[in-house]
């Protein structure tokens, strides 16, 4: 496969290496996780001085530059504000092709969530589609304790 720019052919080193490791995800995001794996709630921060509610929390609001320090909780239904749908399997997909990616504005949030869209057909997705979170059976305190979000 030749680089567009260049003309230069690519190197690819194929490897089977498992490079095993674990991070603390730190006061907010364990918070956030936690909140998904005990109470099956979708909680976010609110900024005081703006009002802006953060998915996926963050501590400090990018906006106005101050802790947040107010949690509140999401609704587990939200809005599609964009898509697109993966058709080539790869290792990094954990689900099989295709697979529905979207950025849903939760109702209560101002930011949107990257998650799965199952339940529907990707041709049948729309900006604009209203779907709700679907929680997993057994949950490990990820971003896939919500197992994926369907359509309302």
């Amino acid at each position: 496969m030749k680089d567009q720019f260049s003309g230069i052919e690519a190197m690819v080193n194929k490897s089977k290496i498992g490079v095993p490791y674990s991070w603390w995800a730190g006061d907010t995001a364990s918070k956030f996780l936690i909140s998904l794996r005990d109470d099956k709630k979708i909680i976010g921060m609110k900024c005081s001085q703006c009002s802006k509610v953060y998915i996926p929390p963050r501590k400090v609001c990018p906006t106005c530059f101050i802790d947040n320090t107010e949690w509140v909780e999401v609704s587990d239904e939200g809005t599609v504000i964009s898509f697109t749908v993966a058709r080539r399997q790869l290792a990094s997909i954990p689900k099989k092709v295709p697979v529905i990616y979207a950025i849903i504005m939760l109702d209560g949030a101002d930011t949107g969530i990257l998650h799965f869209i199952d339940n529907i057909q990707p041709d049948a997705v729309k900006i604009g589609m209203r779907v709700k979170a679907v929680f997993a059976d057994e949950r490990k305190g990820r971003i896939r304790d919500i197992a994926y979000f369907k359509p309302l």
